[in-house]
């Protein structure tokens, strides 16, 4: 009898507590707590901290003194624009020559986008402030072993936006498509392996060059940055100016 009382009792137990919602637990409701606000607002009313002024004070002024090294003259500004630019083909030119002379052997063709380019150069001084303006990333110059193939997808890629490559001529015909395409003067050959200078984030894939991502790039020890700075210091010290043009390497149908 004891069993049967026990589960009578266990049974009335459980119908109690479905048939008593009152009896149930509320539901949780949450209650944030902010901790008070300590933070100062940022802006030009905002005092000057003169300890914190101190430590900076020597950074900045040597920072100031290394941006405002004056590396060359330019007669009229380097100008980045959609399709051939002045400024893009200065870059793609100068990349190739300097990733030839860092790896001791020529190289076919230099690559360099718009958006790796964040501003143009400006006419009179050049300083190294502009460079570091003008490309404000730690890309690396990079050179890739380009399969036929891949410099297809290259070169279909650059009609699209009718961009410059260096050491490359070729014709954007009427569907879009590059046609009479020519590297150094000759003919694309497709069976053959070229050379590409280009910037490590644009052959990782950056700026929608996949086709390059399963290619490992060469490296040359130098940055991009270096490379334009570089250029334009020797340019100087040679007396020329810093100067580039359109010379047609897009032709549009």
């Amino acid at each position: 009898m004891s069993f049967l009382s026990s589960r009578v009792a266990a049974f009335s137990l459980l119908a109690a507590v479905a048939l008593a919602p009152g009896c149930q637990r509320a539901v949780y409701q949450a209650k944030p707590q902010l901790a008070p606000v300590t933070a100062q607002p940022v802006g030009k009313a905002l005092p000057e901290d003169a300890q914190v002024a101190a430590v900076i004070t020597p950074y900045r002024q040597r920072v100031t003194q290394q941006m405002s090294e004056v590396l060359g003259s330019a007669p009229v500004p380097l100008t980045k624009n959609p399709g051939e630019s002045p400024l893009g083909n200065f870059v793609a030119d100068l990349q190739r020559q300097r990733a030839a002379a860092a790896l001791r052997e020529p190289i076919d063709v230099g690559v360099v986008t718009n958006g790796g380019l964040r501003t143009s150069l400006p006419a009179g001084a050049i300083t190294l402030g502009s460079v570091f303006e003008l490309m404000p990333f730690e890309n690396e110059l990079v050179v890739l072993d380009t399969p036929g193939p891949v410099m297809q997808q290259l070169f279909e890629y650059a009609a699209r936006i009718k961009m410059a490559l260096s050491n490359v001529t070729y014709t954007v015909d009427a569907a879009g498509k590059p046609a009479n395409i020519r590297i150094g003067g000759q003919p694309f050959n497709p069976a053959k392996t070229y050379t590409v200078a280009i910037s490590d984030y644009l052959a990782g894939g950056g700026d929608n060059m996949i086709f390059f991502k399963a290619l490992k790039p060469r490296d040359t020890g130098v940055l991009l940055r270096t490379a334009i700075a570089d250029k334009i210091r020797q340019l100087n010290k040679e007396g020329q100016s810093i100067t580039a043009k359109v010379e047609g390497r897009v032709k549009v149908i």
